[in-house]
């Protein structure tokens, strides 16, 4: 993966930006209630810069960082997790891959988005339209991923997922995922909650969080200074006695390298990977769709890939 600079960012600064990226995970009251807070300012930055995205998709793509790596406050270990959304409005969809490591990628499947006219608010629903979400989850200790469906029902990533939790895990959940842009339309805060009722928590305590969350500050403007994500839920949840119990960096990367996309070329049939190292057009150009790294082959690379797979054996 190649990451392209965020314009106006020294190097003291993106350092900065990158130790305020972290993901909390707590209970609140007496355990039972699960809880994870996010603050991705500079991984939504990167993604921004990498995927060459404007206001609109940095919002929808966005967002689907934030719920992924909220989500991924429960994996331990090589378990990953993946959100895919098809659907037929402008966004057509998007898949967003993201692990216990805290690293986090994805990609739109339109770019840009089809906008017939200014946004006047981020109402999202038009440009999904209907479709599906499908969560996956990939756990070391199951033999098969784990997969669940649901509709889109508001067009809106934070009450769609609330929505396929409860639909489909039984685990009644809320979400509040936020991005703030400036005047240029560039994030300078991002962030995002998570709060789920464990199977003894009281009606009580549910609906007090309800509300309670309903009047918390909008995240993204919040983060925009904010870097001590313990001290927000300390303040903000005092009165369920938070209790925190893991934190991991939170970070926009991708494990693809100029050898791995070598490597697809290995699975091409002889005569199509033939044609492509006689006729090219040289260098040929594949690209990532995950991260939008753009690599480069060679003639000569694609000989020695050719020799590698198809060469006869010497006799003895």
């Amino acid at each position: 993966m190649i990451k392209k600079k965020i314009q106006g960012v020294d190097l003291k600064a993106h350092l900065a930006a990158r130790a305020k990226d972290r993901l909390h995970h707590f209970m609140l009251a007496g355990g039972t209630i699960r809880g994870a807070v996010l603050h991705g300012t500079l991984m939504v930055r990167e993604m921004q810069a990498n995927h060459g995205l404007g206001l609109l998709e940095t919002y929808v793509l966005g967002h689907a960082y934030l719920g992924a790596g909220l989500m991924t406050a429960g994996l331990k270990g090589e378990d990953r997790i993946a959100l895919q959304i098809d659907c037929n409005g402008p966004i057509k969809g998007l898949t967003v891959q993201a692990n216990a490591f805290g690293e986090v990628r994805g990609y739109l499947k339109q770019n840009p988005i089809a906008v017939q006219a200014p946004l006047e608010r981020f109402d999202l629903a038009p440009f999904f339209g209907a479709g599906l979400l499908t969560v996956t989850r990939h756990l070391k200790s199951a033999k098969q991923p784990f997969e669940g469906r649901v509709d889109l029902r508001y067009g809106n990533l934070a009450q769609d997922l609330a929505y396929y939790y409860v639909t489909s895990e039984q685990i009644p959940t809320a979400f509040d995922l936020s991005i703030h842009f400036d005047g240029d339309g560039k994030p300078v805060g991002a962030g995002g909650l998570l709060l789920q009722a464990m199977p003894d928590a009281s009606p009580e305590t549910v609906a007090g969080l309800e509300t309670l969350v309903q009047s918390l500050p909008c995240l993204g403007r919040a983060f925009c200074d904010a870097s001590d994500l313990q001290q927000f839920v300390a303040t903000a949840f005092a009165q369920y006695s938070p209790n925190f119990v893991g934190d991991r960096r939170i970070e926009f990367m991708c494990h693809c390298n100029a050898e791995r996309i070598g490597d697809m070329f290995l699975v091409l049939p002889r005569e199509e990977l033939s044609d492509i190292m006689t006729n090219g057009p040289f260098p040929v150009e594949v690209r990532c769709h995950h991260c939008n790294t753009l690599y480069r082959v060679n003639q000569q690379t694609l000989q020695k890939i050719y020799t590698q797979r198809f060469a006869t054996p010497q006799a003895k």
